[in-house]
């Protein structure tokens, strides 16, 4: 019997169990706002709560403890500046999960979680900016290559001279290919 055991297994080790949940709380953090299963959103809560909590605190040992487990610095960073100022006065349940019904294909429960008044514009902001600066790169790319084409159309190609000395020449000094008769 698993009488006061706190957690659910969800059929993995202990370690891929700890860094699933780092990497879901990396998620949360920067998203602030994510899809998963049921079961997982609930045992997400504790961690994610836990990482508040020593955001809350502001000590040099809690930002390390967080790093260890969360492993990124600009998301540390988010926690500790961001999250922490905005969670001051709250005294916990810093995070809701939703229930979002059930995922096709293996009828698995599936939940949101989010960060309780959430930033609305922090859910892909990542991703915008990095399609941003993709499209500004293509932009400049394409007026790179249209400079170059034009540079190309305007300059004229000069033709070649050939002369009918240095064409006899060139034949007359070609080596005639031997050919062998395999007789057999």
């Amino acid at each position: 019997m698993r009488h006061k055991i706190k957690g659910r297994l969800l059929n993995r080790t202990s370690s891929h169990r700890k860094a699933m949940f780092a990497n879901m709380v990396n998620a949360l953090i920067e998203h602030e706002q994510i899809k998963t299963t049921l079961p997982k959103a609930k045992d997400l809560r504790t961690f994610a709560d836990k990482m508040i909590t020593l955001g809350k605190k502001g000590t040099l040992a809690a930002r390390r403890q967080a790093f260890s487990f969360m492993r990124s610095d600009d998301l540390v960073k988010k926690l500790f500046d961001t999250l922490a100022k905005r969670y001051e006065s709250r005294p916990g349940g810093y995070t809701r999960v939703l229930k979002a019904g059930f995922r096709y294909g293996d009828m698995a429960p599936i939940a949101i979680v989010e960060l309780v008044d959430r930033d609305e514009a922090a859910r892909g902001a990542k991703d915008k900016a990095r399609a941003a600066v993709e499209k500004t790169t293509e932009k400049t790319e394409e007026t790179a290559v249209d400079v170059k084409k034009s540079d190309l159309t305007s300059a004229k190609p000069m033709p070649k001279k050939i002369d009918a000395k240095s064409a006899s020449a060139n034949v007359a000094a070609a080596p005639a290919r031997k050919t062998q008769n395999k007789g057999g």
